[in-house]
C-alpha cells in the first residue's frame, strides 16, 4: 500500500444499527510524514463502546486520549498536531470542550476550527475532534 493504515475497521462492526458497509481506518500516515486522524469521539477504540454518555467533558477527554494514542501508534505525539477541527452539538458545550482540549494541547498551538452541528453519528455523542499531524 502507498500509505500506512492504522486500526482498520468496517462500519458494520462499529455501527451495527446502521446499514452501511465502509472500510475505514482511524489514521493514515501519508508519505511517512502526514497523519490524518479520523474524527474522535467518546468511544473506546478497542471495544467500540461509547463512554461518558451525557458527559461532554468526559467524551472530550476520551477523544483526546484516542488522538494521543493514535499519534503514538503512527510514530508521533500530540506536539505534531498542526490542525484540529472540533464539532459540538450544543454551543453551550464550547467552554468545557475547549478547556479539556487546551489542557491536552498546552504549548502545541495548532490551527483550530470549531463547528456547531445538529447531530453526530450516534445520539449519545456530544463532541467530535479530528486532527492532522505532521511527523
Amino acid at each position: 500500500m502507498k500509505h500506512t493504515r492504522i486500526r482498520t475497521f468496517n462500519t458494520q462492526d462499529t455501527y451495527p444499527e446502521q446499514n452501511i458497509d465502509n472500510d475505514l481506518c482511524q489514521a493514515v500516515v501519508a508519505k511517512g510524514s502526514i497523519v490524518f486522524l479520523r474524527g474522535q469521539i467518546g468511544q473506546d477504540l478497542d471495544t467500540s463502546k461509547s463512554v461518558c454518555v451525557g458527559d461532554v467533558k468526559g467524551q472530550t477527554e476520551q477523544a483526546m486520549h484516542n488522538i494521543s494514542m493514535l499519534l503514538k501508534e503512527a510514530g508521533g505525539e500530540l506536539a505534531d498536531i498542526c490542525k484540529i477541527t472540533i464539532y459540538i452539538i450544543d454551543p453551550r458545550y464550547r467552554e468545557d470542550v475547549y478547556r479539556v482540549v487546551g489542557h491536552w494541547l498546552k504549548g502545541v498551538h495548532p490551527v483550530s476550527t470549531g463547528i456547531v452541528v445538529s447531530a453526530l453519528a450516534r445520539p449519545e455523542w456530544l463532541v467530535e475532534i479530528d486532527a492532522t499531524a505532521v511527523i
